[in-house]
C-alpha cells in the first residue's frame, strides 16, 4: 500500500506547520528525513519573506535603494532557515508522533562504511563516549 499523500492545501498548511492527519505518517516521515529535505525546507522557508519584502520595491527609489533595503534581510532569512533546518525538522518529527532521532539514523546509516571503517582500524568506540552519538541538543 502506498504511502497517503496531502492534497494541495494540505501540503501547503504542512510547509508551513500544520500538522497531517497519522495516515500520512510515512510521507511525512520521508519528506523530512528523505532525500532533498533540506533543500525542500530552505525552498519553504523562503517563500515567505519575499511576501513580507515585496511592498518594499513598490516604494519610489533606485534599484540599489531596492537591493539594499531587502536583500541583506532576505539573505539573513535564507541563512537562518539553513542555520536552524535540524532543529525545525526534528520538531515536526516530534509534532507528527515520530521519532526525532529519525534524521541521525538517515545520516548513521549513509555513513555506516566510515564508521566500520573506524572501528576496524582503531577498534571499537568505548561506552562512555555513547552520548556523543547523537547531535540533539537536548
Amino acid at each position: 500500500m502506498a504511502a497517503a499523500k496531502p492534497n494541495l492545501w494540505q501540503y501547503i498548511a504542512y510547509s508551513y506547520g500544520k500538522r497531517l492527519p497519522d495516515s500520512m505518517r510515512e510521507w511525512v516521515a520521508k519528506d523530512i528525513t528523505g532525500d532533498g529535505a533540506v533543500r525542500r525546507h530552505v525552498i519553504r522557508m523562503a517563500i515567505p519573506p519575499l511576501f513580507v519584502l515585496a511592498p518594499f520595491w513598490l516604494l519610489p527609489a533606485s534599484l540599489y535603494v531596492h537591493i539594499e533595503m531587502t536583500v541583506p534581510i532576505y539573505i539573513w532569512a535564507l541563512l537562518m532557515a539553513l542555520a536552524l533546518n535540524k532543529v525545525w525538522r526534528r520538531h515536526r518529527l516530534a509534532q507528527h508522533g515520530l521519532d526525532p532521532r529519525l534524521i541521525d539514523a538517515v545520516n548513521r546509516q549513509k555513513q555506516a562504511r566510515l564508521h566500520d571503517d573506524y572501528a576496524r582500524r582503531y577498534g571499537p568506540r568505548p561506552e562512555e563516549a555513547k552520548w556523543q552519538s547523537n547531535s540533539t541538543p537536548f
